[in-house]
């Protein structure tokens, strides 16, 4: 990775020097991507010219990181940032052609406006870090819809379960306690949309793991979620799902827009 790049993401000082916040930031950097490189060399083995997302990229350090350190090596494959934010994309354009980064694509827009590209254009990894409002879920029902090989996602944005929550009446008053003050309930939905992403993946066939991001503690979302896809479908992880929602009597977005693209994680498999 050149000095170069490295002071363009604000990882060196403009004299090259590592202060303290650099430092933490590679650490946390080494640690993600050391994370995420099985995911990577598994697509790069697999596929001729394998396809990355990364959704919700802001200004795409993530992504230009990736090039940098995995894609450009390797000298082939692709790897598409999608940000819905215009000012966002043309910094990541600039840069990307700054450096020569030439198969990376940044595309403006929705992720949602990108789910259902043809086969070809496949996914192997979907990748999504701290995207906010409902692009992790969008970025979920983007892989899971294109049957993307790999997933992961470090989770923003938690809070539409909790006011779910609010209006939730379980009949056991052991459940009820668990959010029954604001801050447990903002806390308890938190950890239960987390649970409930995970559970949607598995039921679309996805192995799960959930890990912390080493060097992340000043950042409450700090938890990385990885999948990768092992089957068409996971009879028991629906079974769980239905009955988590039904005793908390929630429907996050991920579920609702999972069910209106015909793949409702709940739903009894055909076959």
């Amino acid at each position: 990775m050149s000095i170069e790049l490295l002071q363009d993401l604000h990882l060196l000082t403009r004299e090259g020097q590592l202060n303290a916040d650099a430092r933490r930031k590679l650490k946390q950097i080494r640690h993600l991507v050391g994370l995420l490189r099985p995911a990577l060399d598994d697509a790069l083995a697999r596929n001729p010219e394998p396809s990355i997302v990364d959704c919700g990229a802001g200004k795409s350090y993530l992504g230009a990181l990736l090039y940098s350190l995995v894609l450009g090596p390797a000298g082939r494959g692709k790897l598409t940032a999608i940000e819905a934010r215009p000012e966002l994309s043309q910094q990541a354009a600039a840069r990307a052609a700054r450096f020569g980064q030439d198969r990376f694509e940044v595309a403006t827009g929705a992720i949602g406006t990108f789910i259902g590209v043809d086969g070809a254009k496949r996914p192997n990894v979907v990748t999504a870090l701290h995207a906010c409002d409902t692009a992790t879920d969008d970025a979920l029902v983007l892989a899971i819809a294109n049957n993307a090989d790999h997933v992961a996602v470090v989770p923003c944005c938690q809070a539409e379960v909790a006011r779910q929550l609010e209006s939730s009446k379980p009949s056991d008053p052991v459940n009820a306690a668990l959010f029954a003050h604001p801050l447990h309930r903002r806390e308890f939905g938190s950890h239960l949309t987390n649970v409930i992403r995970g559970l949607v993946l598995e039921a679309h066939g996805y192995k799960v793991t959930v890990t912390e991001l080493v060097g992340w503690e000043h950042s409450a979302k700090n938890e990385l979620i990885l999948a990768r896809r092992v089957n068409r479908f996971d009879r028991r992880a629906r079974e769980t799902l239905r009955a988590l929602l039904e005793r908390y009597q929630v429907e996050p977005a991920l579920v609702r827009e999972l069910t209106a693209r015909g793949l409702d994680p709940r739903a009894e498999p055909t076959s």
